[in-house]
């Protein structure tokens, strides 16, 4: 049984697992053409998503030749008009048999208003118009507009294929064969088939093929393709991986956490994949101009070509020369450079936003992100590490080191997030502490016997509850009190560490113009008061429950105005409907939720917040260069198309206002695939 793919999707089912276990060939999964061939929407009719491309510069140079050719010839040797179109047939046919077919099949299928069909046209008139009284040979350049039509063609394919292949590049992250272990033995197998819970190997140089966490080895490994993060990340038992990363040193032994498809590698061919599907704003216009804009075209050039001649009192006099300004009108009329550059502009951003580990999920996304006016973050996990540490010891009448001594102790064997914050401060357990009797108050500490005294950890109701005389601290975090025979011993501060950095990333948002950044957090008032303070925010809400967050979104989306959009950003599966509500959801996604990840319209695979600046300069990089082909194309068109009706545009400035500016214009656009 062959694998069967599904283009763009790479769903496995039964069938296709079965196939793998037998080792069948599974080159399908890495010679999908991303492309997705489809019709232009552009209202031109015309195909611009190229599948097998032909190679177009054998066909192009052949044709000079011939052209060359039948200059000379015509020049040399005195001929008729029937043997001079003779002599230039073989180099127009050469350059363009393929337009004259598309031409061909979209008047049978009823699709006329197409750019090889307005090419045909014009060329073939500009062939016969010298056969029209009055009307003076146009052979040569009949071909040399085909010619570089073809030209053109050529850039347009080399633009776009440089474009897919910086987002199809990504399929390599996902391996198609995984090496499971089993009774000791390594079976490759194809990773659909592996399954939670199963044991893969890697070896160095290999690819980690789904989610997991390492259970024995030690290693580095190259985290370039899912991050965009150059430098290796260490890596020991028990430390979590992801599918997509390369193993550079050490064999590793990883345990699966995650079925294939719901894997980091899946997951993200999965969002870029998809990318295409929402249309910006720009490339919507795109899509209306251009049919409304191309039928107007061909009318007005119809009427250029039989108005003027007829009102001219002479039909046969004035005709060619009305006819060769309606060609030259129907040349420069096809709005491909708007309808191909626009969206590979946007295209192109996304593929450099992937190669940063950014993945944005449609260009609509991409083009509000580039409008963004107000940030609005998540605390645990966006700002902060979402992992408690020990701030400050403050004692009363005894040594710091010997207060956490004690208060690590006797929270040695709790699970509380804070037990663990005291565990990492005082990791060692070799001395000479005796603890017995050991008592957990629920919602107030831990009372036990050290070395036959009484110590009790805890919050305000514990140290009420044994008589000991305790004050508040006026740093923000989480105060645990220590009292040693109902004395009271002094106090320990423990809050959620902010993120390295993360000052400089807000500031450097600031620095893009966003005009207001904003705290959303469920924990106590002076906890996110201290985070705002220290990281320079403009405002904070705190203790907030989820639907609470979304109240304070809807509040402040009634602020934004409409040319502006309100960003969120979140890593909790609570975040998701907040993420779902703001203008753009950006999830952190490497640790994020999968519902997190699965309502953001953004995702940063490396969960640093500097990646949302450049997540905002990149698309307002897009957005600029896709607005300067709109403008750009637009002018010299409508330039070229007023002297082409006033007879003052030659048929190659015609050949330039097509297929110059779409080179131009498709050039330009290549320009957003540039990562600094």
């Amino acid at each position: 049984m062959s694998c069967s793919c599904h283009a763009g999707h790479h769903n496995h089912d039964e069938g296709t697992q079965s196939c793998c276990e037998h080792n069948h060939d599974h080159d399908c999964m890495h010679d999908h053409d991303h492309n997705h061939a489809h019709e232009c929407c552009c209202g031109c009719g015309h195909d611009h998503s190229h599948g097998e491309e032909e190679n177009k510069i054998p066909r192009i140079l052949a044709s000079a030749i011939l052209l060359a050719v039948a200059v000379i010839l015509t020049k040399l040797v005195e001929m008729p008009l029937p043997l001079q179109l003779l002599a230039y047939l073989p180099a127009y046919l050469v350059a363009g048999y393929d337009v004259l077919h598309e031409a061909g099949e979209s008047l049978i299928e009823r699709k006329p208003f197409n750019e090889s069909l307005l090419m045909a046209i014009a060329t073939i008139g500009a062939l016969l118009i010298g056969f029209i009284p009055g009307g003076s040979p146009e052979f040569a350049e009949a071909v040399f507009v085909m010619l570089f039509f073809q030209v053109g063609e050529a850039f347009e394919d080399a633009a776009q294929g440089k474009s897919r292949n910086a987002v199809s590049a990504l399929v390599d992250i996902r391996p198609d064969v995984a090496n499971l272990l089993v009774d000791g033995e390594i079976h490759e197998v194809h990773p659909a088939r592996v399954h939670p819970g199963d044991t893969l190997i890697v070896r160095p140089g290999e690819r980690v093929a789904l989610d997991g966490v390492v259970v024995d080895g030690t290693s580095s490994l190259d985290t370039v393709a899912l991050t965009g993060e150059s430098v290796p990340r260490g890596i020991v038992a028990g430390d979590s991986v992801l599918s997509g990363c390369v193993n550079l040193s050490g064999v590793l032994h990883i345990r699966v956490t995650k079925e294939f498809d719901e894997s980091t590698a899946s997951r993200i061919l999965d969002l870029v994949e998809s990318a295409s599907r929402g249309k910006s704003t720009s490339e919507r216009f795109i899509t209306r101009f251009a049919r409304v804009y191309t039928p107007i075209v061909v009318g007005a050039a119809f009427v250029v070509a039989f108005v003027p001649p007829l009102l001219s009192g002479n039909f046969s006099a004035n005709f060619a020369t009305w006819l060769l300004r309606a060609l030259t009108f129907l040349i420069v009329s096809c709005p491909c450079a708007l309808v191909v550059s626009v969206p590979l502009s946007f295209f192109g951003g996304i593929g450099a936003a992937s190669k940063k580990g950014v993945l944005i999920k449609g260009s609509n996304y991409l083009e509000a992100l580039a409008q963004a006016d107000t940030i609005v973050f998540d605390k645990t996990g966006t700002l902060t590490r979402g992992v408690f540490k020990v701030r400050v010891v403050h004692p009363e009448n005894i040594n710091p080191d010997e207060l956490l001594h004690l208060a690590a102790h006797v929270e040695r064997h709790s699970t509380h997030p804070i037990a663990a914050a005291l565990r990492e401060a005082y990791p060692n357990e070799k001395d000479d502490c005796v603890i017995s009797n050991i008592q957990e108050r629920a919602g107030e500490g831990i009372i036990a016997q050290v070395n036959n005294q009484t110590v009790a950890v805890g919050n305000n109701k514990l140290m009420d509850e044994v008589g000991a005389h305790w004050h508040e601290c006026s740093l923000g975090g989480t105060t645990i009190h220590v009292a040693i025979d109902g004395t009271y011993a002094g106090h320990l501060v423990i809050s959620d560490e902010v993120k390295p950095h993360a000052a400089h990333d807000l500031a450097a948002l600031r620095k893009l113009g966003v005009r207001k950044t904003i705290m959303l957090s469920g924990d106590r008032a002076d906890v996110a008061a201290t985070v705002a303070k220290e990281l320079g925010l403009d405002d904070y809400h705190a203790n907030l429950l989820p639907d609470q967050k979304v109240v304070q979104v809807e509040e402040l989306l009634t602020t934004t105005s409409d040319e502006k959009t309100l960003v969120f950003v979140g890593d909790g599966i609570n975040d998701a409907p907040v993420l779902a509500r703001a203008d753009v959801g950006i999830a952190m996604g490497a640790m994020g939720s999968d519902a997190a990840i699965e309502a953001a319209d953004v995702v940063l695979m490396d969960d640093s917040l500097s990646s949302i600046a450049q997540a905002i300069e990149l698309s307002r990089r897009t957005v600029r260069i896709a607005r300067q082909n709109i403008v750009f194309a637009i002018a010299i068109k409508l330039l070229i198309l007023n002297l082409a009706t006033l007879g003052l545009a030659p048929i190659w400035l015609a050949v330039f206002g097509d297929v110059g500016v779409m080179v131009l214009c498709v050039l330009n656009a290549s320009r957003t695939l540039q990562v600094k």
